[in-house]
């Protein structure tokens, strides 16, 4: 079941970029130019990643595009951990074990991969 929803969850993640984009781009490294149109990239590679996740002929091509996109937004998350000054909502413990759970996204994509 787990690995049905993975591609609806990946539409619906990067449906959220363009839902809160101003959240996305606060995340965003301060060394990264052009924040609006890497948050819509991002937003888009996601839907589009989960889409081609869902269909057959597409899985693997989609699993490898969304696990490419999970490692390329991996910076987003290591600033936000190193910076917890600027998240004040978020507990600095919670901003350190997103940084793993990357890894627990890939496995679920290359698990939904398989199916």
């Amino acid at each position: 079941m787990l690995k049905r929803l993975c591609g609806p969850f990946f539409i619906a993640s990067g449906a959220n970029h363009f839902r809160n984009a101003r959240f996305y781009r606060a995340i965003m490294p301060d060394y990264l130019p052009a924040h609006d149109e890497l948050v819509a990239i991002s937003g888009v590679a996601e839907i589009a990643g989960g889409a081609a996740l869902m269909l057959a002929p597409t899985r693997r091509l989609g699993a490898w595009w969304l696990i490419a996109t999970l490692i390329a937004i991996f910076p987003a998350n290591l600033h936000m951990a190193l910076h917890p000054e600027r998240y004040k909502k978020i507990p600095p413990a919670a901003l350190y074990a997103r940084l793993p759970f990357q890894l627990v996204f890939i496995a679920w994509v290359r698990s939904a991969s398989r199916s």
